[in-house]
């Protein structure tokens, strides 16, 4: 049995401390926050609370098997609620779409708008869930070593799914632009435009529409909370404000890492903190990618966040909002073809107190907003501020309601916070994006070919950002070292 040692607490460091613990392999988290959790932190408030990063909760059949390779159930840990409506999508005054819990509520809602719609989307659905069988079920869990493990009877099946794209084949489908803004909408978990992101992706069609959105009772921290404590249950230890400075290679094998100035050997160094990152800890000589490597990336978007106490409740939203009002293909142009900030941003808005009580103070309303950005742009509190602005003085037209009198206090969270806090590359929000070249085994490595002993996990390699592919990839981390020790 081995002494593993972990860099960072977000959902791939805690499914692979999982994994390796329960082998029996003494492990160690380090994070150098004040709290676990990584990108998926909580923020508390004056009696509000706040997930910090991730807020959809998707692919339930996903931590349903992480889960159950440790004989365990998610409603071991929490309750789960499932969103109805899933979301709800505006266009304007008075102007939006709900998105229902079950598909034939939704393909009535696309027959209503375009004709012929309904027969289209139950089509596409039904590809996208033969797509979800066989990424879901099978392809994500490879480790990306090799393009071999994309070769299977099914995908040579699918092969033309992945020269086009999800742009081309939703236009193909639906005229309606509203419509067709909908069904492009999930692929942006994956950090791509929907015009370079492969149709075989349509698989988050089939997990938006299929599967459905749900909640967890008291939020997404509620997930670290489970696999903090299954984790403690099988004897990983972690240590909080603990800085790594260095990790420490002898005869190109990594040894330990320097923690806050002090020195923690072990036989297996993993890291779950930003790749880019993890490899400035590294001396020169002893790093994969070089920074020409990671300049020509595509990065998924960064974020600016808003985490908004009102002092009463809101009317007219949902859950989930997405506010789909203004130029679609420019703000994605503002991300990724001529970055910028853009002059009238999409914008989404959560209001977890409709869901769940302890979010807010009786009467009252916690509001998570948030503008996909371009990574490494400039960041200042003036910016943030006037786009605050922009933002909800849409959401008061909108939704018809006066709201800039009732905040309470607003909190911001951007590019430079990414930066300060996770160490993120050029401030990514959501990591690599998955397009055609960087899927599968065309992602930095889970294991580094010049260090022995030195292994990866998360958003910047296999299998790509999003919650559930965090979960998968701390399994894959863990297989492969299990594998070569």
């Amino acid at each position: 049995m081995k002494d593993i040692k972990i860099i960072g607490s977000g959902f791939s460091a805690l499914s692979a401390a999982c994994y390796l613990a329960k082998s029996g392999h003494t492990v160690t988290v380090y994070e150098k926050n004040a709290a676990i959790g990584g990108r998926a932190r909580q923020f508390k408030k004056d009696g509000f609370t706040f997930d910090m990063g991730p807020s959809w909760y998707w692919m339930p059949d996903v931590f349903e098997r992480f889960f159950a390779d440790f004989d365990k159930k998610p409603s071991d840990y929490y309750q789960l609620i499932k969103l109805s409506p899933a979301y709800r999508v505006y266009f304007g005054i008075n102007d939006f779409i709900t998105i229902a819990d079950n598909l034939p509520e939704i393909i009535l809602a696309f027959e209503k708008i375009e004709k012929g719609s309904g027969v289209a989307l139950e089509s596409f659905i039904a590809k996208a869930k033969s797509n979800y069988d066989i990424a879901i079920k099978n392809l994500v869990y490879r480790p990306g070593i090799s393009p071999i493990e994309l070769i299977t009877t099914e995908t040579a099946l699918k092969l033309g799914q992945f020269l086009s794209t999800i742009s081309k084949d939703v236009h193909k489908k639906f005229k309606n632009q509203r419509l067709i803004q909908i069904l492009e909408f999930p692929v942006l978990f994956l950090g791509a435009k929907p015009s370079q992101t492969p149709s075989f992706y349509s698989f988050m069609n089939y997990a938006d529409f299929g599967l459905g959105t749900w909640h967890p009772k008291t939020g997404m921290f509620d997930v670290v909370s489970a696999m903090e404590k299954l984790a403690s249950e099988l004897g990983v230890r972690f240590h909080t404000n603990s800085n790594i400075e260095k990790i420490v290679v002898e005869n190109n094998k990594a040894v330990a890492l320097i923690v806050n100035g002090e020195i923690r050997y072990g036989d297996v160094i993993v890291s779950g903190a930003d790749y880019h990152h993890t490899e400035t800890l590294l001396d020169q000589q002893h790093r994969m990618y070089s920074k020409k490597y990671w300049e020509s990336r595509i990065f998924a978007p960064s974020s600016l966040l808003f985490y908004v106490g009102f002092n009463k409740k809101l009317k007219n939203i949902s859950h989930h909002n997405l506010f789909f009002d203004v130029d679609f293909d420019q703000h994605a142009t503002d991300i990724y073809d001529a970055p910028q900030w853009p002059k009238e941003p999409l914008f989404y808005a959560n209001f977890p107190s409709m869901t769940d009580e302890t979010a807010a103070p009786e009467g009252m309303e916690s509001g998570f907003f948030l503008i996909p950005l371009a990574p490494d742009i400039i960041d200042s509190e003036e910016l943030r501020m006037q786009y605050f602005n922009k933002i909800i003085e849409r959401f008061e037209t909108i939704t018809q309601q006066d709201v800039k009198k009732n905040i309470l206090f607003k909190e911001s969270f951007c590019k430079n916070d990414f930066v300060e806090e996770y160490n993120s590359f050029k401030g990514n929000a959501y990591g690599l994006a998955n397009t055609l070249l960087q899927t599968a085994f065309l992602r930095p490595k889970l294991k580094s070919k010049k260090v022995r002993n030195l292994y990866f996990t998360g958003q910047l390699t296999v299998p790509g950002p999003g919650v559930p592919p965090a979960l998968i990839s701390g399994k894959l981390t863990a297989g492969l070292i299990e594998k070569n020790i």
